[in-house]
């Protein structure tokens, strides 16, 4: 009896009700909970006279924005890469190389080629390019701005055969046979333009190579000239600098006629096509080809209606993201709202940020051609107003501490910047000492202050980027390099100052202090 009468009692003393568990070991202090709460934001669209010139690919041809009625026309410059210490294995011994008449050697043909990732426009078109060499190195920089002219700063060589090299063509080849059009339409493949560069050939020396020989078919003066250049000083291809003060300085490709194609270029080739006989005595046909990468300088020289882009500045029912070198969307961030002042009675000035994502809605296009003709962006940058420029001049990549990319979400037609908080922290943080008191509250007079004298504090830039990815052996990536988008794209968004499709907001989340 007493055994049972002592069961009944402990069983009855237990409760199911675990609502103050762990109280006895949590003090009032640290008792949290999560609280949500949106914030407007502004924004602006924000014109820009030009963007750095140097990019992922190079944009050759011209076009007319179906959006704004104005022409967009892109030429560029290239250099050529050659491997470090390559220059013992670019061509064959010097003995075994083919020779002219008078026993220096000689190449068979040599080409210019450009190879086309793709093309916006209309693919029949006829385009025309003009190749001018180049007169010197332009001097190797982070400065170069899409407004860069060489030919207007006087960098082009005249008075060689070269600057009169001329090439019609269309991205759809009429006069290639049809299976091979389709090889080069599939994966893997590129498309491409080849100039040939047959002509006698005037370096600067004043040293003139023959060029095409009809009797024997074959012959151009700038493939035997790189040839002797590489048996008369091998130095000078030792690696990409040497190559282009010395040897070759680079090409400029400058559209001439055309209009309704734009060439999103890959890669620049110079190859040169020669034979030798090796030690067996067998006549070996072969070629060398000199290739343009992100590793040497290459600039894109871009027109645009400058007049036209800003009419679009300053509509303010929407924003405009639009490449090449033209607009992009100003974000104000409400700091101040998200960190001290008081909403719907609450403020966070103490509070933890746990997080805070921004969703950027895309516009339909106002005509089926814009939507056809203009990409959407597809990745985007977040980057700070003060660092639009310096971030890509110092080849910076997202932290995601300061700046973020966003990729398109083609399903949702948005944009979305998640995991914010140590953007709006360390705009909190760097402002924080100048802003509070002694006892670490606001001072609103000092907030004041330092917004006059920080007029971007709190202002972020959406831009346009190409990006490459380097892939580890398990699958997962990282964002390698980043440059400004130089493709004909334009995308409308919700948000500016009289916004006719609704607004913007910040969606954060907090561990609020009890």
């Amino acid at each position: 009896m007493a055994g049972i009468a002592m069961m009944t009692i402990a069983i009855s003393s237990c409760s199911e009700d675990t609502t103050t568990l762990g109280d006895s070991l949590t003090g009032n202090i640290d008792k949290f909970k999560s609280v949500s709460q949106t914030f407007q934001i502004k924004t602006q669209t924000i014109m820009t006279d030009s963007v750095l010139a140097s990019g992922l690919y190079h944009y050759l041809g011209k076009i007319k924005d179906p959006e704004t009625g104005a022409y967009i026309t892109s030429d560029y410059m290239t250099q050529f890469n050659i491997l470090e210490n390559e220059s013992s294995a670019i061509f064959p011994s010097k003995n075994l190389i083919a020779k002219d008449d008078n026993g220096q050697p000689v190449a068979d043909s040599c080409v210019v080629r450009i190879m086309i990732n793709s093309c916006q426009g209309d693919s029949l078109a006829a385009m025309k390019l003009q190749i001018c060499e180049m007169k010197e190195a332009v001097p190797n920089s982070n400065s170069y701005y899409s407004d860069f002219d060489p030919e207007e700063l006087g960098f082009l060589r005249f008075g060689t055969n070269i600057v009169n090299q001329k090439k019609t063509y269309s991205v759809s080849d009429l006069t290639m046979r049809d299976s091979l059009r389709n090889v080069l339409r599939g994966s893997g493949y590129y498309q491409y333009i080849t100039i040939p560069l047959t002509a006698s050939y005037t370096d600067r020396n004043d040293v003139t190579y023959a060029g095409y020989d009809s009797s024997k078919k074959s012959g151009t003066g700038y493939g035997t000239y790189l040839l002797r250049s590489y048996y008369e000083h091998p130095e000078y291809f030792k690696n990409s600098n040497a190559f282009a003060r010395n040897v070759c300085p680079g090409f400029y490709f400058k559209l001439i006629d055309g209009l309704g194609s734009m060439l999103e270029v890959a890669n620049t080739q110079i190859i040169v096509y020669y034979h030798y006989t090796n030690s067996a005595g067998t006549k070996i046909n072969s070629s060398r080809s000199f290739v343009s990468s992100e590793e040497v300088l290459q600039t894109n020289h871009v027109v645009n209606d400058k007049s036209t882009i800003k009419a679009l500045e300053q509509i303010d029912t929407c924003t405009f993201l639009k490449t090449p070198s033209g607009l992009f969307t100003e974000v104000t961030l409400p700091i101040d709202s998200i960190k001290w002042l008081t909403k719907d009675g609450m403020s966070h000035e103490r509070d933890t940020l746990l997080s805070a994502k921004i969703t950027f809605q895309q516009i339909k296009n106002q005509s089926t051609l814009a939507g056809k003709l203009l990409e959407d962006p597809t990745d985007l940058l977040m980057v700070p107003r003060d660092r639009m420029y310096s971030f890509f001049e110092n080849r910076s990549i997202p932290d995601n501490i300061t700046t973020y990319l966003a990729t398109y979400n083609s399903t949702q037609k948005t944009y979305t910047f998640s995991a914010l908080t140590s953007l709006i922290n360390n705009i909190y943080d760097t402002m924080k000492p100048h802003i509070t008191n002694a006892d670490g509250s606001v001072n609103l007079e000092k907030v004041e202050t330092y917004k006059k004298a920080h007029p971007n504090w709190n202002k972020v830039v959406l831009i346009p980027v190409d990006i490459t990815l380097t892939y580890t052996s398990s699958g997962s990536s990282t964002v390698s390099s980043i440059f400004n988008s130089m493709a004909i794209s334009s995308v409308r968004l919700v948000g500016g100052k009289n916004s006719k499709f609704g607004k913007i907001n910040i969606s954060v989340m907090y561990n609020k202090n009890e």
